[in-house]
């Protein structure tokens, strides 16, 4: 039997449409969010300006929604489930998933809406440990040490193959 420390399990969910131009896609964005996962949406501000692209210092430019415990789960795996089931290698990293859904159609149920248009979406799924937090909280801190944080690409991929069904992309 495995040590149960050491399972693999998904913190959260990270959606994120950069969009880096005017207020209307900006609320076209919200709305698509809102659309899929039912919850409220944060908003990043530029941090610097880009006169090449229009942007000014604190510009609203992304929508961004986290997602934690079942939902996030759910909703990993009816975007993979909208990118087809595959993801690039490149895609694992860092006890993390990136990848992106071009089209919010893709999804299943989803019907395009004409107000909204067409935006794709990025997805960023972040995995740890049981036992990480130690090192996060106020009371009692402790250090967790370096081989329990970091979980190797194999392994990742693995996880994410059993419990989501999706195929990783060999390298070519």
């Amino acid at each position: 039997m495995q040590n149960p420390m050491q399972e693999i399990r998904l913190d959260k969910l990270v959606l994120n449409i950069g969009i880096g131009a005017t207020e209307d896609k900006i609320e076209n964005a919200k709305a698509l969010l809102k659309k899929l996962t039912g919850h409220e949406i944060a908003y990043t501000k530029a941090k610097k300006r880009f006169p090449e692209f229009g942007i000014r210092k604190g510009q609203v430019i992304a929508a961004v929604v986290t997602l934690r415990n079942g939902e996030a789960s759910s909703f990993l795996k009816t975007a993979l489930d909208a990118n087809n089931n595959q993801i690039g290698r490149n895609a694992i990293a860092n006890n993390s998933l990136n990848f992106g859904v071009k089209e919010y159609i893709y999804f299943s149920g989803v019907k395009y809406d004409p107000k909204i248009g067409m935006l794709g979406l990025n997805i960023n799924a972040s995995f740890s440990r049981r036992g990480t937090r130690v090192e996060n909280r106020k009371r009692r801190r402790s250090i967790a040490g370096r081989s329990h944080k970091a979980i190797k690409k194999e392994e990742l991929q693995a996880y994410i193959e059993k419990n989501f069904g999706a195929k990783v992309a060999e390298a070519e």
